[in-house]
């Protein structure tokens, strides 16, 4: 059974900024993005604080975002890393399932990466993602590298908008055709 403490809270800063991200993309009328909620039972409580300090998760959860750009389906997780290789251990089966059954459904599905050392983001493409995902099945690298990654899907603030990963998708699917 998965538990939760403390240490569920890595990339809480990552997805708050891309909530207020959601909530511009929203008051602009660009999209209506919400986070999916990972139901949790807890188990210990701390009365004092009333704060859950040890819960079991109820269900897998698929990915952290849902919702619609203009009308396209979209799915995405938020991710935190601190260093330059990214472990796949860190993206289930269980979600890439979910992306791809979403992908299937005319949906567009993404991993937004915040590479804390660097301070940058990136866009991390359903299609590349697959790459290096089947890469590992088939017995190879288990983790991807800053260095393999394309160019052209790292961004970064602007605009007032914290995590601008709209542009991101614009150049998604104008590669999808």
């Amino acid at each position: 059974m998965a538990t939760w403490n403390s240490r569920g809270l890595r990339g809480s800063t990552l997805e708050e900024f891309i909530n207020l991200t959601n909530e511009k993309y929203l008051s602009q009328g660009l999209a209506l993005i919400q986070k999916v909620p990972t139901p949790i039972t807890p188990l210990k409580i701390d009365k004092d604080n009333r704060h859950i300090t040890l819960a079991y998760f109820e269900q897998k959860s698929t990915v952290d975002y849902i919702g619609a750009v203009q009308g396209i389906p979209v799915c995405f997780d938020a991710k935190e890393c601190n260093t330059d290789t990214f472990p796949l251990q860190n993206i289930h089966a269980h979600q890439i399932s979910f992306m791809e059954h979403f992908e299937q459904q005319d949906g567009i599905s993404f991993l937004v990466i915040f590479y804390s050392q660097r301070n940058q983001f990136y866009y991390l493409r359903y299609e590349k993602l697959m790459e290096f995902w089947n890469r590992a099945k088939e017995g190879g690298r288990k983790s991807f590298c800053y260095e393999e990654l394309e160019p052209e899907f790292f961004f970064s603030s602007h605009g007032g908008i914290l995590v601008p990963y709209l542009d991101m998708m614009q150049k998604d699917l104008e590669r999808r055709g």
